[in-house]
């Protein structure tokens, strides 16, 4: 006896899985466990009641390079849906090329395509000291990628956060004792900024 070809489509459609590949932003760097943006999007899709399975690969002080080492491997366990990509902030402390960075997010992008996933890229931004120019360039290559890939964008991680207006000790205020690196209080707010973005792809 033969099983419905209904009863199998059904049984073989996937549930949705996001994969979070990020660096120690999206890693829980300095925090308790279940504190970051990351775990709080689960509870979030829980509360949205949104069948959704969250698997966070993100790894404290990886690259680009590093996560577009890992990608394939990744894709292949996990088969997620939804991929997004948080990466690139360390690229630019180690002052490694942008154009590097802009490679290896479009490659990332567009293996993660190519696997059926959508992608919704995080975008950085340096601090001011890093000089104007080069800050605005950094910035500007998420937007790029995000244009030639067709892929969804958050442009700034830490909107209302490393940019909090005030003064020196107000924009401070939210992070850990290394100034890089977002306390637990912050990551709500990283969540409201990701949340928006990524809603508009899970539909």
């Amino acid at each position: 006896m033969g099983v419905s070809t209904a009863g199998a489509a059904t049984a073989a459609r996937p549930a949705r899985t996001i994969l979070v590949l990020g660096d120690s932003l999206s890693a829980e760097y300095g925090l308790k466990r279940g504190s970051g943006w990351v775990a709080l999007l689960e509870k979030k899709l829980q509360a949205e009641k949104l069948s959704v399975t969250v698997v966070n690969a993100s790894i404290s002080g990886d690259t680009t390079a590093g996560g577009r080492s890992r990608l394939a491997g990744l894709l292949a366990q996990h088969r997620p849906t939804h991929v997004i990509i948080e990466l690139g902030a360390n690229d630019a402390l180690r002052g490694l090329p942008l154009q590097l960075t802009e490679d290896n997010l479009n490659q990332m992008t567009q293996a993660a395509q190519k696997s059926g996933a959508k992608v919704l890229l995080i975008g950085m931004q340096m601090p001011p000291n890093y000089g104007k120019d080069y800050g605005a360039r950094f910035a500007a290559l998420y937007a790029a990628v995000a244009k030639t890939n067709k892929a969804a964008l958050v442009p700034f991680l830490l909107k209302g956060i490393a940019d909090a207006p005030g003064n020196a000790a107000d924009s401070t205020r939210l992070f850990q004792a290394d100034r890089i690196h977002p306390k637990e209080e912050a990551h709500p707010l990283m969540l409201a900024n990701v949340w928006p973005e990524l809603k508009k792809i899970l539909k």
